[in-house]
């Protein structure tokens, strides 16, 4: 071998040195980044928290599932509980439930609050809207209950979403007994339900014209506890528990059939199959799925300059493994997932971005926390 073999053979090995070398220090640069955060706790000591909501002026408001709403200072002082809530059906699964400002809530003060009214006998999930007026609701008004009525203290689902167009949306569950009811286009179990903002139905809904209720937009869900909007395109996306396995992150669209209990990556709580079948004409699949279940509560399309390298990512809170997952979407698809803060090491309960692109963490429980994560 000459000399200039040798040569041009040790500046190709330089180079693919080089070329390692680089990749791993851009690779240890974005972990580095990654886990550069700060997490403070804003306050503590909260009754079973629920959801959370960002009031102007920095203030906060808490739903929590015993069936109280309360205001926290941007310092973390806990108010008294808010005057003028609903009576609730606080049992098994059943309280209060999501919590949304108006989208003109700088001049209406209008807030919506999702919540299992009723009884033991006869209860279903239910939509307030009230004025805000110091620390008391005022003109409280129910402009949504789900029908029919059921006799179960599970699966209510109850997450908010305001659309682009003014419209809001509202999860329900499947009653747990009645997950057939799922599947039928003229129930309100196991929906996702698309409503004005008095709770009257909007144009454009799939059964509007006939074939089903007026206000069902998605169907084939069994208990979806997480809703999120991708700002840019309109994207819906929500997550849904399965039952032993089959936890679903779905993208929305009006009329599809999301398979429950049709079909389902999951089994029952005693080993039975719940369908022999993963997938079926007329079914839309889920973007992802888990087997085992990490009971997803709380989810957030990420578009915040905190976090710059998360945008357009899905972070998901998770009960059972008491920590956050991020889900990295490209081109629609998730193409990794990746656990985040496990050293909160508690049952995640709700998940939000703030307005500065922090994001914020319920804890789960009678000394449930909030917990803001920045840099």
């Amino acid at each position: 071998m000459n000399s200039r073999t040798n040569l041009s053979g040790a500046l190709s090995f330089f180079a693919l040195g080089r070329g390692w070398l680089l990749g791993a220090l851009l690779a240890f640069a974005a972990a580095s980044q990654a886990e550069d955060y700060r997490l403070e706790v804003v306050a503590e000591g909260l009754n079973h928290p629920w959801a959370m909501a960002f009031l102007p002026g920095g203030d906060y408001l808490v739903s929590m599932k015993a069936g109280e709403v309360r205001r926290i200072s941007a310092e973390g002082e806990v108010g008294e509980p808010i005057a003028g809530g609903p009576a609730t059906w606080f049992a098994g699964q059943g309280g209060y439930f999501d919590i949304a400002l108006a989208p003109d809530f700088s001049k209406s003060s209008l807030v919506y609050l999702a919540y299992a009214g009723g009884d033991r006998r006869a209860n279903r999930t239910t939509i307030m809207r009230a004025r805000l007026a110091g620390n008391r609701f005022e003109d409280a008004k129910t402009i949504f209950a789900a029908s029919p009525d059921k006799d179960t203290s599970a699966h209510y689902g109850g997450k908010l979403l305001f659309l682009a167009d003014g419209t809001l949306l509202l999860t329900t569950g499947d009653g747990f007994e009645y997950r057939e009811a799922a599947q039928s286009a003229h129930s309100h179990l196991g929906k996702v339900i698309r409503i004005n903002a008095d709770g009257s139905a909007p144009e454009g809904n799939p059964y509007a014209a006939g074939g089903g209720d007026p206000l069902v937009y998605s169907l084939g869900h069994r208990n979806p506890q997480g809703l999120a909007l991708d700002p840019a395109t309109g994207a819906i996306y929500l997550h849904e528990h399965g039952p032993k396995g089959g936890d679903e992150v779905n993208l929305i669209k009006p009329g599809h059939n999301y398979g429950w209990p049709a079909v389902s990556y999951g089994v029952n709580y005693s080993g039975a199959l719940v369908s022999p079948f993963t997938q079926a004409p007329g079914i839309t699949d889920p973007l992802h799925y888990w087997v085992p279940s990490i009971a997803p509560s709380g989810l957030v399309f990420y578009t915040g300059k905190a976090f710059p390298e998360w945008q357009g990512d899905l972070l998901v809170g998770a009960l059972v493994d008491r920590e956050v997952r991020r889900l990295d979407l490209e081109d629609g698809q998730v193409v990794k997932e990746e656990a985040l803060f496990s050293e909160i090491n508690a049952r995640i309960r709700d998940l939000r971005q703030g307005p500065g692109g922090a994001l914020y963490v319920l804890t789960d429980g009678k000394g449930g926390k909030l917990i803001r994560i920045s840099r």
